[in-house]
């Protein structure tokens, strides 16, 4: 009886404590060019089922030693190769900018938990060089903060 007792409550504590949620670690590479601004982390608020949820949530683990950190919220439209093409989203993004005259290697580590609830910790390996003067920023990762 007590066993039986003990079970019950126990398969009753499992449920109350609901779903647990996936949580992964990737590490990944970018560049940059020293004091300028590089995209690094960009989260739509939409669901897997394509469906709006809440706002992402982006927290700093481990910030830059040779930059700062900036984040921004606006709303852009998905890629046509995304998973849920040609929506209109709210985005969280986070952007790195080195100290002027910086090259070197800089590293941050965030988590971010998307509108489903899943928690990614993204180790981001930066490679900063010198900045070429007359270069013209890439449409897809822009020198400016602009999303």
């Amino acid at each position: 009886m007590l066993l039986a007792r003990s079970v019950t409550l126990l398969a009753a504590g499992i449920l109350l404590t609901g779903p647990a949620l996936a949580q992964t670690t990737v590490t990944r590479s970018e560049t940059a060019a020293s004091g300028k601004s590089v995209r690094l982390v960009i989260v739509p608020n939409l669901k897997k089922d394509c469906s709006t949820g809440p706002m992402p949530e982006i927290r700093v683990n481990g910030a830059p030693k040779n930059g700062s950190l900036i984040t921004k919220v606006g709303k852009l439209k998905t890629p046509a190769k995304f998973r849920c093409p040609n929506k209109d989203a709210a985005v969280q993004a986070v952007f790195y900018q080195s100290k002027d005259g910086f090259t070197g290697s800089d590293e941050v580590t965030v988590d971010v938990k998307d509108s489903d609830g899943n928690v990614q910790t993204q180790t981001i390996k930066i490679t900063v060089g010198a900045g070429k003067p007359d270069a013209k920023p890439d449409a897809a990762k822009s020198g400016a903060t602009d999303l």
